[in-house]
């Protein structure tokens, strides 16, 4: 009988001692910021890239995942904490799996991160004309061992427009795009999109070493 109870009373506390570690509370503190580059921040096609983010101290590291907005925004939930921010390749900007930034998570933790694009756009602007817009850029090489494989004008009826998803892309011929230089890119409106108010364009360029576009932040032009 004695035994019984014993045994009884064993099975009670691992079923509690399970419950306990399944009732963990939730993360609720949030590490957000800007991935940017010189301070400005870094335009990507959501999702497509992100942040490897590791906390130590646990019999296994812990790895959560911070996903990149189309403006180079990120925020994730975390428990407070010391993290290290890992910034992944496979984006637009040289690949860093060895230099690791630590950031301290307590509440609310807002770090912008920095990355070596392989070229930027700068002094970009888009102007309305005949049933086309023309967008005017400059590309600017950051690693001098990138090459340019594309440059394209995006035009679209959201705000995510991007090389999946979008209404119009043009590419420019490559002979035209001097580093340095201010560049000329023109698309047709698209047919789905004439009687819109409005439309977002975007230019984007790839290196040969990436998939990934490194894009001007996008643009919401008037069509009235």
């Amino acid at each position: 009988m004695k035994k019984s109870i014993l045994f009884i009373i064993c099975i009670c506390s691992l079923v509690f001692t399970g419950c306990g570690y399944d009732n963990y509370d939730e993360p609720e503190s949030t590490l957000s910021g800007k991935i940017v580059y010189e301070g400005n921040p870094v335009g990507v096609r959501t999702n497509a890239v992100r942040l490897d983010i590791w906390q130590d101290g646990y019999a296994v590291k812990k790895s959560f995942t911070a996903y990149i907005a189309h403006d180079g925004t990120y925020s994730v939930t975390l428990f407070d904490g010391q993290y290290k921010v890992v910034r992944r390749g496979g984006a637009p900007w040289e690949d860093q799996p060895n230099d690791t930034i630590i950031v301290n998570v307590k509440n609310k933790a807002v770090v912008d991160i920095p990355v070596k694009p392989y070229f930027i756009i700068k002094n970009e602007s888009f102007q309305k004309g005949s049933g086309t817009i023309t967008a005017k850029f400059t590309i600017d090489k950051i690693l001098a061992s990138a090459n340019v494989a594309e440059v394209r004008l995006y035009l679209g009826k959201s705000i995510l427009t991007d090389q999946n998803k979008n209404e119009k892309a043009v590419s420019a011929t490559l002979s035209t795009i001097t580093i340095g230089q201010e560049a000329t890119l023109a698309a047709e409106i698209p047919a789905n999109l004439v009687g819109q108010d409005y439309l977002f364009a975007r230019v984007g360029v790839r290196s040969t070493v990436s998939s990934e576009f490194y894009y001007t932040q996008i643009q919401k032009i008037s069509l009235k």
